[in-house]
């Protein structure tokens, strides 16, 4: 992976190619790169995954197996805006699984500990919608839900 473009570095305990495998199969147009290990000139183990390069909906991410000294917090998440309903139940499906966990507002943690916003369609538009009042009945909707329901959302703003 090279070029003049962002690159996000995730740093892992010393799982980062558990990972970078676990995210290329949840994304469908996910692809794995170069896997760099570690040498005598340490900190790691020799032959041990250093980083692991990897691609997910053409965002380009570096897995880092840097030690127990850093973990991911819902501080920093990633935004998954959906074209369809099926595609965000799909996501909010394949993150919460086997040890992820629902959050609020659409937020989920994934089994390694990464934040993630399950965005539907129509959903930033409703709380974003030029009507104050709509906008606030939307997201005051919204802030009860784990899973975003857009239709519910949309009936909260719709109401007088």
């Amino acid at each position: 992976m090279s070029g003049n473009g962002f690159t996000t570095c995730l740093w892992f305990d010393d799982n980062a190619e558990a990972a970078a495998d676990y995210y290329v199969s949840v994304f469908k147009d996910g692809r794995l790169g170069r896997i760099s290990r570690y040498t005598e000139a340490g900190p790691g183990t020799p032959g041990s995954v250093m980083v692991v390069e990897f691609e997910i909906n053409g965002q380009q991410f570096v897995g880092l197996n840097g030690g127990p000294l850093f973990h991911f917090s819902e501080a920093i998440s990633f935004q998954i805006n959906c074209e369809s309903e099926s595609e965000a139940d799909y996501y909010y499906e394949e993150l919460t699984k086997d040890g992820g966990q629902e959050s609020a507002c659409g937020w989920v943690k994934d089994k390694f500990g990464l934040s993630w916003q399950v965005t539907p369609p129509g959903a930033v538009d409703l709380v974003s919608d030029p009507d104050p009042g709509r906008a606030a009945r939307a997201t005051a909707a919204m802030l009860k839900m784990k899973k975003l329901d857009v239709a519910e959302m949309r009936r909260a703003a719709d109401a007088a």
